[in-house]
This record gives structure tokens, C-alpha cells and sequence, in this order.
């Protein structure tokens, strides 16, 4: 055991000693989660919140909290995270907007634009700029979407395989505008200006593409990748226009269990070799063996189910290559994605209990 410990640290998959996290938006689904997974493995966590008040409900959830500090911060107030991330070895910076769309209106673009992105984008600057005043932080890991990705080429035909360099065009989010375009951009384009900030300062910056995201979670709210997920279920127009959206681009359904993602980014904050960009993705799948399992995990009769429509193939590998191939190991696979977000979703109230 301890040869084997030995050779994971030469190895730089783990560090020699506990270290000191941030996590940004620590009320998040995939922030709250993180922030309970590195109390469990040791760390120390320092958790920012926009509004402490909101995080009461999960000092109660996360374990031995003496090794936790909650930090009021604000991504429009520069220097409000400086004290967040002071003595800190790394920073997770997982808060971001979670706007899918905006409401028609007048010179929508430039709203989005003004409104949106440039928020997006200043708040992670004002992130990375406390990093380098605070001289202890040594990886900044951020937290960006497959709705960055697209499987298709400049001339709309599928790639056979999708990996970290398949990137969404800026104009054409903008022209075609499809469901959860807002978002989309925003996250594209904020993760486009974090590395060009991290390269001209200096930041070993790397970044963990999610993909849809689910699973159990500790939040108030139901999250709203988990409403993605389950809106064949629900019928929720809204989320499942942003599913469709994705499958048009995608070709299919990328899944990870937060379980994992959490562990993905741990991993990738204290691997020596990990850089740029990497898909997180544990199993990918069409959208009409997406609507069958959850039926099959779930066979409520609800007359709002969307049924299943013609999406038959899975055009394109939505591949988790690189990462797989620095010895990161996936622990959940697509059914019991499913069921465990079926359940959590049961006893948190978001889905009527089976009728028999």
C-alpha cells in the first residue's frame, strides 16, 4: 500500500500533504458537491458565496466543517475574492450564470453581450486576478460545459469523434440562436478569455468540460441540468428544448454522475501533467435509448411525457480520451446516472412517487 502511494506521488495524482481549496459558488450543484467531497478527502475548503444566508442549509450537510470557511464574494467586485483565496494551493472557480435564454427585446445581442458575457467574463478575471495576488495558488481549475462543443463541422457534417478542440463558433451561436444559446456563448466565450488571461499572466490554468450532469445533489433547488435530463419526463417545454438543442448539436446525450465530475476536478487540480482542456464524460447516448431507460427507471403515466421521436444513432464519440488517458478511472456508468437521479429527484418532491 504504501509503494503504492509512493508511486501515485512521483506520479503527481496526489500530494503529499492535505491542501487548501477555493471553491467559487460553493451553493451550486456541482460547487456544493465538491466542496462536501474534499471535507470528506481531507482538505481544507474555503467555500465563496454570493449570499451566505443561502448556505445555511448546507453547513448542516457538510461534513467536519472545521475545516471549512465561508466567504462572502461578489464576480462583479474586484478584489472581493482576495481573501477567499489567500493561503489557498488552488482555486476550483465553478461559479457562473446559469441563463439558458434572455426574453425577446430590442438589440438583443448587444443586451446579452453587455448584460451577460461581459459580467461572465470580468467576474473570472477578477478570480484569476486574486489568484496572483494571493502567491500561494498553483493550478486554477474551471469548470466549462459541452455546450462549448460541437459535433458538427463548418459544413454541418458530424465528426466521427468529438474531443477538447471541437469548439462552438461564436457566429453561429449568435445566428442561429437554438435553445440555451445564452448560456452556450457566455461560457465559450469566458473560457476563451480565462486561458488568454492565464497564458499572459502566468496561470497553470486547466479546464473540466461537463458534460449533463446528474445524479444526487444537495442544493434547495433541483438543478437545472438534472431538469434537463428528466424533462422527457416532465415535459417541461423549456428544458426540453435545451436537451433537443443539445442532441442537434451533440448528436446524442453525454452524461456524468456528479460524483464523478467532482472527482475529475480533484484530479486534475493535483495531476503534474494535466493541461488545457478536457472532456468529462462518462457514457454517451441517442436520444430515443435516453427516453426509453428513463422510462424504464420511471414509469410514471403522465400525460405531459414527451415521447420518443426519430433519434436513432449516435452520429459522433463524444470522447473523454484525454482525460481517461492521464488514468482518470469513471465509477458511474448511464443507468445508475439515471436511477440515483430518479430517486434524489422522488425525494426531494421535483417527481411524483409511482403509482402502482
Amino acid at each position: 500500500m504504501e509503494e503504492a502511494l509512493e508511486t501515485m506521488k512521483n506520479k503527481g495524482q496526489i500530494s503529499s500533504s492535505p491542501a487548501t481549496y477555493c471553491v467559487t459558488g460553493g451553493t451550486g450543484y456541482i460547487g456544493s458537491w465538491l466542496v462536501e467531497t474534499l471535507l470528506e478527502r481531507g482538505y481544507t475548503v474555503h467555500a465563496t458565496v454570493r449570499d451566505p444566508e443561502k448556505s445555511l442549509h448546507l453547513l448542516s450537510l457538510w461534513t467536519r466543517g472545521d475545516r471549512l470557511r465561508i466567504f462572502k464574494a461578489d464576480l462583479n467586485e474586484e478584489g472581493s475574492f482576495d481573501e477567499a483565496v489567500k493561503g489557498c494551493d488552488g482555486v476550483f472557480h465553478v461559479a457562473a450564470s446559469m441563463e439558458f435564454n434572455v426574453v425577446e427585446k430590442e438589440n438583443i445581442e448587444a443586451y446579452v453581450q453587455a448584460n451577460i458575457i461581459d459580467p461572465a467574463i470580468k467576474g473570472t478575471i477578477n478570480v484569476l486576478k486574486s489568484c496572483l495576488n494571493s502567491k500561494s495558488v498553483k493550478r486554477v481549475v474551471f469548470t466549462s460545459s459541452i455546450s462549448t462543443m460541437t459535433a458538427k463541422d463548418n459544413n454541418g457534417k458530424w465528426k466521427p469523434v468529438v474531443d477538447e478542440s471541437c469548439q462552438i463558433q461564436t457566429e453561429h451561436v449568435v445566428k442561429t440562436k437554438a435553445s440555451g444559446w445564452v448560456y452556450a456563448l457566455s461560457k465559450h466565450l469566458t473560457e476563451e478569455a480565462t486561458f488568454k488571461f492565464a497564458k499572459e499572466n502566468g496561470i497553470d490554468l486547466v479546464s473540466v468540460i461537463t458534460t449533463t450532469v446528474s445524479g444526487p445533489f444537495f442544493t434547495a433547488n433541483v438543478p437545472s441540468s438534472i431538469k434537463v435530463l428528466l424533462s422527457p419526463i416532465t415535459g417541461e417545454p423549456e428544458f426540453f428544448k435545451i436537451l433537443s438543442a443539445v442532441n442537434a448539436r451533440m448528436g446524442s446525450i453525454a452524461l456524468v454522475h456528479i460524483e464523478d465530475i467532482c472527482s475529475a476536478h480533484i484530479f486534475l487540480m493535483e495531476h503534474s501533467k494535466a493541461e488545457g482542456r478536457y472532456i468529462c464524460n462518462s457514457q454517451s447516448c441517442p436520444m430515443s435509448m435516453l427516453v426509453n431507460l428513463l422510462a424504464k427507471e420511471y414509469s410514471y403515466s403522465n400525460k405531459k411525457r414527451i415521447s420518443e421521436k426519430n433519434y436513432d444513432k449516435a452520429p459522433s464519440e463524444i470522447s473523454s480520451k484525454k482525460l481517461k488517458d492521464l488514468g482518470f478511472c469513471y465509477k458511474h456508468g448511464l443507468e445508475d446516472i439515471i436511477r440515483q437521479t430518479i430517486v434524489c429527484c422522488q425525494d426531494y418532491g421535483y417527481l411524483p412517487p409511482i403509482r402502482q
